[in-house]
């Protein structure tokens, strides 16, 4: 379980670069960019193929394994994106940072796993340093115009946790299976972008770098990481860690000088640290009570 759940930091570690790698993209619309970037994971799914004779039988799953993966991928990027386009961004990406916490919150349901204090203290610690990090350490106003974005904010953040706990439920699912989930995806955004939007290409190589990394990592190896991570790893450690996410993707912007070092960026960095010790440390100290 110890070596599933650092795994599982591998896909939070590689989501640290979603803001940058998508900022360095240039004006190319949601839906295109997911399409794009999901076609490239599942490509290099099928090349791994390549070095792994037999391992395309992961596709032949069940049905509800099909609605799980292929929901959580791609319903949580359509839900997001509507969100996004109906309520203030800041607000918007708050709320459905809630999905963390109700990983934690969750996993009490899951057969095997039991909910302690120190789970939910660190999942609350993180999610108030996650705020600070979405708020710039400012104020948040939540505005009834903007009801309906703030749901589907809230449904962001249920369907990812979700996903997430369902597929502890379906462990049995072999991670193979997230080729053929990104695919139907790209399929998907595809179908979208064609409907609601107007095509732009990358406009110079450095665009077409940035699109290929984030087929690579943020929207690639990390879905298959964290697939692997919580089903065979700690979900109640990685859902609290996954708090770091933000603050680590805001770490990588200020090195490459995108944003500034602010008070309110440190004082996240020390919340959602603490969150994730507190939270991991029966993984980090052995457990010393039942």
């Amino acid at each position: 379980m110890r070596g599933a759940t650092l795994v599982g930091f591998l896909a939070i570690a590689m989501w640290a670069v979603l803001a940058l790698l998508t900022d360095s993209t240039g004006d190319i619309p949601a839906f295109q960019l997911t399409a794009m970037t999901f076609a490239i994971a599942a490509l290099c799914g099928m090349a791994s193929w390549l070095l792994r004779p037999g391992a395309w039988r992961g596709l032949f799953v069940p049905v509800k394994a099909w609605v799980v993966g292929v929901g959580g991928l791609f319903g949580y990027h359509f839900i997001y994106f509507t969100a996004l386009e109906n309520a203030p961004a800041v607000d918007a990406s708050l709320i459905a940072y809630l999905w963390p916490l109700f990983i934690v919150l969750g996993s009490a349901l899951v057969p095997g796993e039991q909910l302690r204090w120190h789970h939910v203290i660190g999942a609350m610690l993180g999610l108030a340093g996650a705020g600070m990090i979405v708020t710039k350490g400012g104020s948040v106003s939540f505005d009834a115009q903007y009801a309906f974005g703030y749901a589907m904010a809230f449904g962001c953040a249920l369907l990812w946790s979700a996903y997430s706990l369902l597929s502890r439920r379906l462990s049995r699912v072999p991670t193979d299976a997230v080729t053929g989930f990104c695919a139907v995806t790209a399929l998907l955004a595809f179908v979208c972008h064609v409907t609601f939007e107007q095509t732009v290409w990358p406009a110079d190589p450095g665009q077409w770098v940035s699109v290929v990394l984030l087929g690579l990592l943020p929207v690639g190896a990390a879905f298959f990481a964290w697939d692997y991570g919580v089903k065979r790893g700690n979900i109640q450690i990685l859902g609290a860690a996954s708090y770091a996410s933000p603050l680590l993707s805001t770490i990588v912007l200020v090195l490459a000088g995108r944003t500034p070092l602010t008070v309110s960026i440190v004082l996240a960095c020390l919340l959602i640290t603490f969150g994730a010790v507190l939270a991991s440390k029966d993984m980090i100290f052995g457990r010393v009570s039942a």
